[in-house]
């Protein structure tokens, strides 16, 4: 009955937790978040052609949106997912990247999930309305809302600016 489930779970499962942790920021309710997904994806496997990656990224979207709503998520913690900092500037990009989760977090559920998926993941815009399953244009103009909160943000506001003073 796998048909290839398990081996997908594998392989993507890492990359999904990551995913659903930008989403959700916080480790324990990405696992919950992708856990569900991947429960509601092994219902419909033998449905799902070609890719399933959209699908199952579908379904973290929507089930993240669909927790957020019914409150189910507590207070947000202000860690952030570790990336190579420059050791001759590590304070300066840690508190960057804080103050950039930190406005990405107060961004809408669907204003997030258009952000980290087509910016973290890399995703086309057509492919992110596929997964968030809505139109390319309303995409858009959730992307647009998005980097305008995020450009009127006051950390990122300071950012920008102690970055050209460098």
């Amino acid at each position: 009955m796998d048909d290839g489930f398990a081996e997908y779970v594998a392989h993507r499962q890492l990359r999904l937790c990551r995913m659903a942790y930008l989403l959700t920021r916080d480790w324990g309710t990405a696992e919950d978040v992708v856990q569900t997904a991947l429960a509601k994806a092994w219902l419909a496997w033998r449905r799902i052609e070609g890719n399933p990656d959209p699908y199952v990224y579908r379904i973290i979207v929507n089930t993240h949106t669909s927790w957020w709503r019914r409150r189910w998520r507590g207070e947000v913690p202000a860690e952030v997912l570790p990336e190579t900092a420059d050791p001759r500037d590590a304070a300066a990009e840690v508190d960057d990247q804080a103050a950039l989760w930190s406005a990405i977090g107060a961004l809408s559920p669907r204003q997030r999930a258009v952000i980290v998926l087509h910016y973290y993941e890399g995703r086309t815009l057509t492919q992110v309305a596929e997964i968030a399953g809505c139109s390319l244009g309303a995409v858009k103009s959730q992307l647009s809302r998005a980097l305008t909160r995020l450009r009127v943000d006051p950390d990122i506001r300071r950012m920008n600016v102690e970055r050209v003073k460098r």
